[in-house]
């Protein structure tokens, strides 16, 4: 487990890399000056220069990646063009709602959509996995703005029941609570589709095996066969797409959080980028990235948990 691991987390470095170059180049293809942006618009072209001289832009393209690398390893990520504040401060203050906002989706679309799915597997062909599987596709056809938009005007506006508008204060607070619910509860709900179709694949495949025969002719009750010889094989594809979801997540579910003012990195990034703020955009890709790589790790671990095959 320990040497997969690290194999793991060596193969990641490459991708590290590749993310950085690929920050820096957004740095050097975009259109805009990042000296002119942080200069000002009345500023003259005399201080412009100045700045770009104090920034470094005036020297190699590979000069300026090398100085570059050396900031990141550091753990320097540099200033923001428009605040002026440190960029990990930046990320630092926006990554926790985007977190909360993660895991409060998750906690509940997911045990929900693998329960859905399990009981559509086992009631293959009735009214019940009929309707679990139109919800299914209504959950993964139905766009993210009009299931929030929706939820707005009814848990917001004809029954002003949760606040909408901003992040009043952290999970743990009855205002956090009421703020975080209305978009925990949006974006859970186009989880619950894929979760829930996927798992009925999976368990449907798995039903078939030998074993599940073996374990049902020696009497087992059918709820055991289902939840241990059943489920916890088919878990390993509904793990695989729940890290790619979770991922997203954690990438900023952009809309959600600008729909619902909620102060997370994606709204960040989207606001850098518009305001040409490249140091913001380029901590926010390679925060992404180790997101990802994070998440992916955790799902390599949970494949061994599931299967012992995978730990041999």
């Amino acid at each position: 487990m320990g040497r997969a691991i690290l194999d793991r987390l060596l193969l990641s470095i490459p991708v590290l890399i590749g993310v950085l170059l690929f920050g820096f180049l957004l740095l050097q293809l975009v259109p805009g000056d990042p000296a002119r942006v942080m200069a000002g618009p009345t500023a003259t072209p005399e201080v412009v220069e100045a700045i770009r001289r104090d920034m470094g832009l005036d020297r190699p393209v590979l000069v300026q990646f090398w100085a570059y690398l050396e900031r990141m390893l550091h753990g320097d990520m540099g200033r923001s063009l428009i605040s002026q504040k440190q960029v990990t401060e930046e990320l630092g203050t926006a990554i926790v709602p985007t977190v909360e906002l993660m895991l409060a989706s998750l906690i509940w679309s997911v045990p929900l959509g693998i329960g859905m799915g399990t009981l559509a597997a086992v009631l293959r062909g009735t009214v019940v996995d009929r309707a679990i599987m139109a919800i299914s596709v209504a959950g993964v056809s139905l766009p993210i703005f009009f299931i929030s938009l929706l939820l707005i005007q009814y848990l917001g506006v004809y029954w002003p029941l949760f606040t909408f508008i901003g992040r009043p204060g952290p999970w743990y607070t009855a205002a956090g609570i009421n703020a975080l619910f209305l978009p925990a509860l949006s974006l859970g709900l186009i989880l619950i589709g894929p979760v829930a179709r996927m798992t009925r694949s999976s368990v449907l495949e798995v039903l078939k095996l030998d074993h599940v025969r073996t374990a049902r002719a020696k009497g087992i009750s059918e709820t055991r066969v289902v939840l241990k010889h059943g489920l916890r094989n088919a878990l390993i594809p509904v793990v695989t797409l729940i890290g790619l979801q979770a991922g997203y997540l954690l990438g900023g579910a952009v809309v959600t959080e600008t729909i619902f003012s909620w102060p997370g990195v994606g709204r960040l990034a989207v606001g850098a980028i518009l305001s040409s703020d490249f140091t913001v955009a380029q901590g926010a890709v390679l925060l992404f990235a180790l997101g990802f790589i994070t998440i992916n790790l955790i799902v390599d671990i949970l494949y061994a948990l599931l299967d012992p095959k995978v730990r041999k």
